[in-house]
């Protein structure tokens, strides 16, 4: 990877998380953590990240909540790969919720033609699915969180009570490698809990590269997960602790 593309890359996932460590840009970007080092020192030097010990902070000023364009152009091929697969798990007639995330926006993709009913906060899968008369879309209701094309808050959570699907394709913005899944926006995670809630079986849709990922907030324990669906080369020490605590491992 070109070291231009490896910055651009760094500075994506530091302004989504708002912190990360050298350890997790290494597994993510697949180079060694003396090479992240070494960038983290150029940026900090630039005045785009700010260098810390193990790691980076974006700054203060930073617009941490990143347009979903932006978003979406990060490990294009190995989302859709995950999404097609995921899309394989749908019956027809099956109630879907699709949670926020370029992924789940993939996932959309490949199931635009089927006799499903698709219960969303994105935006950006409306945008997929408007024109689709094969499938039923209920769009919950919410404040647009404009920058992600989504809709969050009481509205959201109230209207998902009301919700009663046959699977949740859930995003995150990490796994550990002890299972837990985490995320790093504080809106989204009560609206996570609250789609698992509504569902009868929770599917983890994540890239291989959110192993470990990045997140500081807990949205599930790997008990909680029925199934994940990722790339091959995907970290084995988490697969194998989601699978331990009973989650179907699906690789593609």
């Amino acid at each position: 990877m070109l070291q231009r593309v490896r910055h651009a890359e760094i500075m994506q996932r530091v302004r989504l998380a708002g912190a990360t460590s050298v350890r997790d840009l290494a597994a993510q970007l697949g180079v060694s953590p003396s090479t992240i080092r070494r960038d983290l020192e150029i940026l900090d030097r630039d005045g785009t990240l700010r260098r810390v010990r193990g790691g980076a902070l974006a700054h203060d000023d930073a617009d941490v909540d990143l347009p979903f364009a932006e978003v979406a152009a990060v490990d294009e091929r190995h989302k859709d790969a995950v999404a097609a697969r995921a899309a394989g798990l749908v019956r027809d007639g099956d109630v879907v919720l699709l949670d926020i995330g370029t992924t789940t926006v993939r996932v959309a993709h490949h199931l635009r033609g089927r006799p499903v009913t698709v219960v969303t906060s994105s935006v950006a899968v409306l945008d997929v699915l408007r024109g689709d008369p094969a499938v039923e879309v209920l769009v919950l209701g919410g404040m647009l969180r404009r920058a992600y094309h989504s809709l969050v808050g009481v509205l959201t959570e109230q209207a998902l009570r009301q919700v009663c699907a046959d699977r949740l394709f859930l995003s995150a913005s990490g796994v550990r490698p002890d299972g837990q899944v985490t995320d790093s926006t504080v809106a989204e995670v009560p609206l996570k809990r609250a789609m698992m809630a509504a569902a009868g079986q929770v599917v983890l849709v994540v890239d291989r590269h959110k192993f470990p990922g990045s997140g500081a907030l807990r949205v599930c324990g790997p008990d909680e997960i029925d199934a994940v669906v990722t790339n091959d080369g995907a970290d084995e020490t988490t697969l194998r602790a989601l699978g331990e605590a009973g989650a179907e491992v699906l690789l593609t």
